[in-house]
């Protein structure tokens, strides 16, 4: 990567391979440290801001977003080819999420705020004045993901949660989608703008080479990183923060097959609208959700034969779709053909419809047996699209043994009867182990942004299994505790003074109280 470019590039429709009107600059490195230096001469100034300022702050740039109206949307459908009434939804949850993330920090509590007030005639020795709470930990560094261009990307989950932590965000905004991102990134600009902020509370940097990211999270300014994407390119760069001087945490979200387990019980119950559901879920959004189904395990039984002859009668008639880039779609077409070079794998049905597009993405789903499963661990790898692979178990101890060969995964579902679930306690025990949500009797398409969800999993799903990148708990990733002891209470954060002026949850003396 050099210091000065000229290097520029434009977007490309992936239903037509037309070049779309606007063209964007490669960054270079003195573009990346500028945007870093500036964040981190932000963050003393951000940092400090109450909950209350950053609130607005967050509720501004989902108002400025919304302003944007159809021409965001407009923009997005033909770099991404993703339908307007899917975008227009995403929309909608990002700048739910943005205005979630505001009502947390209004109400202050998630500060998680301890106090251990002096002792000082305790014997045999006086304790003293503790008081801890989470704190920022410096400029974030986010990528923005190919399959949600808004709801992933420039104002997405991993910038609002940084934001409301308190930590100026660089964001590498994903090459499929510049003129998209480049009109978020304005918008977030005139939010920040229109509150008096420093402009360096947010930069944007666009471009299609690795470099450019290299570059952002081995900056010394970067003190942790939000990625979602590709297994390569999250361990990529999770190796390279921690190979800097200053290792730094890196938050990738990589992929995941999200394995689907359906019992005996369920399959003779209802055998037909699981198949039917179940490739509604592979095939929506062309397959392109990071909890696509990937996986469908069953065991032998009377019902079997009729389950997969449904699901390839559903994905017969099920059309081609486009895929969000010429790239994706080429890497998800390898991705099915490899696996069809393992013995013993059957492609049972594939669309029957045309591809009509440059970047097709053919529904396609293969079947083998658990042992064969258990044999090969490709089978268990992600290919990105609207494919899946069904594995028939013989016995329920195939069933289990596939369960306790799985790496990690972002969810788990099961599927059964209200009498036979209990009996498969030890499946649910296992899976348990194996994901970060587990789901009954649903499929796992589909992320309420929401306090209590869990959006990460064990790796390989990511590469920290304890935080989420969705729902309001994501905001810890990018904080840090802070003791301060024996401190004037003139001198403390508002949120750990003596008469709690804030009037937040506080566990004070052992006790939650406000």
């Amino acid at each position: 990567m050099t210091t000065q470019t000229t290097e520029t590039f434009q977007a490309i429709n992936p239903a037509t391979g037309e070049t779309l009107p606007g063209v964007f600059t490669e960054a270079t490195v003195s573009d990346v440290a500028d945007a870093c230096e500036q964040a981190a001469q932000t963050f003393q100034t951000y940092r400090q801001l109450s909950g209350h300022a950053k609130a607005d702050l967050l509720d501004g740039i989902a108002t400025e977003i919304e302003t944007l109206g159809d021409e965001l949307l407009q923009r997005a459908h033909l770099e991404t080819a993703l339908p307007i009434a899917r975008l227009t939804g995403e929309r909608g949850r990002t700048c739910g999420q943005l205005r979630l993330f505001a009502s947390y920090l209004r109400d202050g509590s998630w500060v998680d705020a301890r106090i251990d007030t002096a002792l000082p005639d305790r014997q045999p020795a006086p304790r003293p004045s503790l008081r801890q709470m989470l704190r920022p930990l410096g400029p974030v560094a986010v990528f923005g993901a190919s399959n949600f261009p808004l709801a992933f990307s420039v104002a997405g989950g991993d910038t609002a949660s940084a934001l409301a932590a308190g930590c100026p965000v660089v964001v590498k905004a994903h090459p499929a989608h510049p003129g998209t991102s480049a009109l978020v990134g304005n918008a977030i600009g005139r939010a920040v703008a229109a509150l008096g902020l420093p402009a360096g509370i947010f930069r944007l940097v666009q471009g299609r080479s690795n470099a450019v990211g290299m570059a952002l999270v081995q900056h010394p300014a970067i003190k942790a990183v939000g990625f979602t994407g590709s297994f390569r390119g999250g361990k990529a760069l999770f190796d390279a923060a921690n190979a800097r001087p200053e290792p730094i945490p890196v938050y990738a979200e990589m992929g995941s097959t999200n394995p689907v387990f359906v019992l005996p019980g369920a399959l003779a119950e209802r055998g037909d609208a699981l198949a039917r559901a179940y490739v509604e879920s592979v095939t929506m959004g062309v397959g392109q959700f990071c909890t696509n189904p990937g996986l469908l395990i069953g065991e032998k039984t009377a019902q079997w034969p009729a389950f997969v002859q449904a699901v390839g009668e559903v994905v017969s008639q099920t059309p081609v779709g486009t895929m969000l880039t010429p790239a994706i779609a080429g890497s998800y077409q390898r991705g099915l053909a490899h696996l069809q070079t393992v013995a013993g794998v059957q492609q049972i049905s594939e669309s029957g419809g045309l591809a009509a597009n440059f970047a097709p993405g053919t529904p396609t789903i293969l079947q083998t047996s658990a042992q064969n499963f258990l044999g090969n661990p490709v089978l268990a790898e992600e290919v990105f699209g609207p494919g899946s692979v069904l594995i028939e178990a013989e016995t329920r101890a195939e069933l289990l043994a596939v369960a306790h060969a799985l790496g990690g995964h972002l969810t788990a579902t099961v599927h059964g009867t209200a009498d036979e679930l209990p009996e498969y306690a030890d499946l649910l025990a296992i899976l348990e182990q194996k994901v970060g949500r587990l789901l009954i009797n649903g499929f796992p398409t589909g992320v309420e942004v929401s306090h209590a969800m869990q959006h990460g999993g064990p790796y390989p799903a990511t590469t920290d299994s304890r935080s989420t990148s969705v729902g309001t708990n994501a905001i810890r990733r990018f904080a840090r505790p802070v003791c301060y002891q024996n401190f004037p209470d003139a001198l403390l954060p508002a949120e750990l003074r003596d008469q709690n002026p804030l009037g937040i949850w506080r566990l004070m003396d052992d006790e939650l109280k406000k």
